[in-house]
């Protein structure tokens, strides 16, 4: 299996010169820059507690789209929606992790898998599920922020069928099929219709 590609970031000097000679010792992992690092890498990020400094640190624009393995001594439930909306898709507690624990998880991220404890992903789940019920349900708007009626436009767009056929098929007016795209683009911030299908494909409901 090739080597996976991690970055170190961590709250003091001393800890980030561990952390960096530790995974240096192992052979399952390759070390370096943090400015090199791709969406295809990860990043191992050591922060004592979750501050709003932090969250500005994990939200970085050039590290935004890079996995990352988060080593704290602390996380609270209020913490866990925002760790994971910066790409944080393994969580470890400092004070009970193990190096070859840290290794394991450095080797799941870079394979596109997760790791996080049971009591968080329970809060974690608590919290998309409280996000569903009082934010998106009383906006007609699934997980993906995307309405039924959306969800059906954009299902018929990735089947390669035009404005007029899908108006046809769900018994619309064509302006209405370009007013449901328009909306979605818009408030999703989306570039043009390919991207919509896209973003639908990536969140599962197409």
């Amino acid at each position: 299996m090739e080597a996976v590609r991690v970055g170190v970031h961590a709250a003091d000097s001393i800890t980030h010169t561990g952390l960096t000679s530790f995974l240096r010792t192992r052979s399952e992992v390759v070390v370096v820059d943090t400015d090199e690092l791709t969406d295809r890498d990860v990043l191992v990020f050591q922060a004592n507690r979750i501050t709003p400094q932090v969250m500005a640190e994990l939200r970085a624009e050039d590290l935004d789209s890079v996995p990352k393995v988060l080593v704290t001594d602390e996380l609270k439930e209020s913490d866990v929606v925002g760790a994971v909306e910066c790409r944080v898709v393994a969580v470890l507690s400092r004070s009970r992790t193990s190096g070859d624990r840290l290794v394991e998880a450095v080797v799941a991220a870079g394979s596109g898998r997760g790791l996080i404890p049971p009591e968080l992903l329970g809060r974690l789940l608590d919290s998309v599920r409280r996000l569903q019920h009082d934010v998106l349900a009383p906006r007609g708007l699934g997980a993906a922020g995307l309405t039924a009626r959306e969800v059906d436009v954009l299902r018929l767009m990735a089947e390669g069928r035009d404005t007029a056929e899908i108006a046809e098929l769900l018994c619309y007016s064509e302006r209405t099929v370009k007013n449901v795209v328009y909306e979605l683009t818009n408030r999703l911030k989306l570039r043009n219709r390919p991207h919509a299908v896209a973003y639908a494909m990536q969140a599962g409901v197409i």
